[in-house]
């Protein structure tokens, strides 16, 4: 309806044919309507990648069979957004009663004021359209939540200045939940609740009416009520109460991208990649690669507490900074190209260590130290997939039988060593080493189609491989990162 033809009261509301529906119905025939619309997975969530086999399914079968749900999950799991996503469901517009708290139905209205306006003024009582965006309501749950905040309470300056008693509705003050009537209101981080506001939740979860204190009658609402929490919280017994886990019908288990791929396009899609400033910054494959890598690493490390999880605002962060790491460097140059490389990746240690949370034997090793052996795994994760195994015994020898990286190692054993620069690109100290231009082309240059500006980043990825593989040493100073000879640096450590 355009905004000159809408109804403005409630009769011309009944002549226009609108009818009344529960906001359960609602989404759910508006899903329904999608559907068969043949709208694909991210057509009806979009911006939501991972989920399109798993939770999705999980969700809309909440939906169609009109259940208050939970989403388990650890952080940066995209909980917050899918729930706000449900709005996109609701209708764009519905009227409610001009003036009523609880944004009566026109045709059945719940509270009293709305009684007495539509007792008094009949079909010419007025009525508005509220947009879906204010259908939608979140509360973070933290310890210092009261009733009053969720449900309501009675308030004695309202009774006293509109002359009633502390038992008539005009008393009543009402919070969160009733005011998002006929909507849909989420509260996240749910086992942090006190157990006494859980309990003020079960009325409205089952019997879908609010009771307020002192107030003898209840009042019916037409809310979803929607959760999020970590599982290890949901679980724990004294975290939620049992009774209202068991009130809620559906509970959908969220989890972290499975594949690179999949979380390399989450990453692509939430970081702020493309700059205004003046300067291109190149990231190539391999170190985008090495980005995700990063995440997968921290998932898996005895270090980080895993049961606290590794958001994807890691990755997310991470590439923001490694592309201000190229950005600052080009700015410091000169230049306005510059290509991305494995020192601008370890530049970024800032954006894993506070995205972590570390057992006692990570505390032990301190954050940044943590981090950077993060960082460095994920680097040698990418160097294994495209280059030969470098261990003895392992090895994936070249078309002689020779150890690949011998003359490298060699090289560096003579007592070469190299300085990559946190502020100035040297490229020539890369690309003199020997075989290593060629090993790069070899191993990394078919799969990637390398261009001549992704070479020197290409073998700083190889250098570090090495190191990870402690067949190089790595010592960093104010210039920047040192690549060296491994047992001329152990025997100098046996020296001091």
């Amino acid at each position: 309806m355009t905004s000159q033809k809408r109804p403005r009261t409630v009769g011309e509301l009944r002549e226009s044919g609108w009818r009344s529906r529960s906001v359960r119905d609602e989404l759910r025939e508006n899903l329904i309507r999608e559907i068969r619309a043949g709208k694909s997975e991210s057509e009806r969530w979009p911006g939501i990648l991972g989920y399109e086999h798993t939770v999705i399914p999980q969700l809309e079968q909440a939906l169609l069979s009109k259940h208050d749900f939970i989403l388990l999950g650890l952080r940066g799991q995209a909980k917050t957004r899918l729930l706000r996503q449900l709005t996109t469901l609701l209708d764009a517009e519905i009227p409610v009663l001009e003036g009523t708290a609880l944004n009566d139905d026109p045709f059945e209205p719940i509270s009293g004021q709305g009684h007495r306006l539509v007792g008094s003024q009949g079909d010419d009582a007025p009525i508005r359209w509220i947009p879906r965006a204010e259908r939608y309501r979140e509360k973070l749950a933290t310890p210092d939540v009261t009733i009053a905040d969720l449900i309501g309470d009675v308030d004695p300056i309202k009774a006293a200045s509109q002359r009633v008693t502390l038992y008539d509705e005009e008393a009543l003050n009402f919070g969160l939940i009733p005011r998002t009537n006929r909507g849909i209101f989420a509260v996240n981080e749910l086992p942090d609740l006190s157990q006494r506001i859980q309990v003020g939740l079960l009325n409205i979860l089952e019997e879908r009416d609010v009771q307020l204190r002192g107030f003898p009658v209840r009042i019916p609402l037409d809310v979803l009520l929607v959760f999020s929490a970590n599982p290890e919280d949901y679980t724990n017994r004294g975290s939620i109460i049992t009774p209202l886990r068991d009130r809620i019908a559906s509970q959908i288990i969220t989890h972290y991208p499975s594949t690179l791929a999949t979380a390399r396009s989450i990453t692509d899609q939430e970081a702020y990649t493309e700059r205004r400033g003046g300067v291109t910054v190149h990231v190539p494959e391999f170190l985008r690669e090495a980005i995700e890598e990063t995440a997968f690493q921290a998932r898996e490390s005895e270090f980080v507490d895993q049961s606290s999880g590794v958001s994807v605002r890691l990755t997310i962060a991470l590439l923001e900074n490694v592309i201000s790491s190229a950005e600052r460097r080009a700015l410091l140059q000169g230049t306005n190209e510059i290509t991305a490389r494995v020192a601008d990746v370890f530049g970024a240690l800032g954006a894993v260590t506070g995205k972590i949370e570390l057992v006692f034997e990570g505390e032990r090793e301190g954050p940044a130290a943590v981090g950077e052996r993060i960082l460095g795994q994920g680097v040698s994760a990418v160097f294994k997939r495209y280059f030969p195994e470098p261990y003895e015994g392992e090895r994936n020898a070249g078309p002689d039988d020779d150890d690949v990286y011998k003359p490298i190692v060699d090289w560096f054993a003579e007592g070469n060593a190299v300085v990559v620069q946190d502020q100035r690109d040297d490229d020539e100290a890369l690309l003199r080493i020997p075989t290593l231009v060629e090993l790069v082309r070899r191993w990394l240059g078919a799969e990637q189609r390398l261009t001549q500006a992704d070479l020197p980043a290409a073998c700083e990825l190889v250098l570090e491989g090495l190191h990870q593989a402690s067949l190089l040493s790595k010592d960093r100073s104010p210039d920047g990162v040192t690549y060296g000879d491994m047992l001329k640096r152990m025997f100098a450590g046996f020296e001091e």
